[in-house]
């Protein structure tokens, strides 16, 4: 049986994608920092996630980083050859469930997707008053499209 359950806080915004065709699906991208347990020093693991379809559009319409969130899903495995060559082995948790814990806020509510009007046309044009950008570390993308942060840029230390 693989299934994986995980409470982390989401390192950085959802990265979604769609396919292209005639059906095109979201794909949405994400890291959750997970504290291990135990005594002593604090340790963190990253680990990667990808959401598809309308477990990609919640994503994309209500995440956001340093969410608290439990993620429900299965670990896939695979490879990729990185910039310089070598091979790497990865795993990712496919998620099945996602769902909010902890504090309840403001930011909880949807962010407007890209086209969306409805936003901009209640706040009298004005989008949505948000005037900072998020930290978004630069993404690097590998041979088989596969997309990862360079070490130096990981928001949690």
């Amino acid at each position: 049986m693989n299934k994986c359950i995980f409470m982390g806080r989401l390192t950085r915004d959802p990265e979604v994608r769609y396919t292209s065709g005639e059906n095109p699906q979201a794909i949405a991208r994400y890291s959750l920092a997970i504290n291990r347990p135990g005594r002593g020093e604090q340790q963190t693991d990253y680990i990667p996630v990808v959401a598809f379809g309308q477990a990609a559009v919640f994503a994309e319409k209500y995440l956001q980083k340093g969410k608290l969130m439990l993620v429900t899903g299965h670990m896939q495995s695979g490879s990729y050859t990185n910039r310089e060559g070598q091979k790497v082995n990865a795993l990712t948790l496919v998620a099945e469930n996602q769902e909010f814990t902890g504090e309840r806020s403001i930011d909880a509510a949807p962010r407007p997707l890209e086209g969306d009007r409805r936003e901009t046309e209640r706040n009298g044009g004005r989008g949505t008053g948000r005037s900072q950008k998020p930290y978004r570390p630069e993404m690097m993308e590998d041979t088989e499209g596969n997309l990862y942060v360079k070490d130096d840029e990981v928001p949690f230390r």
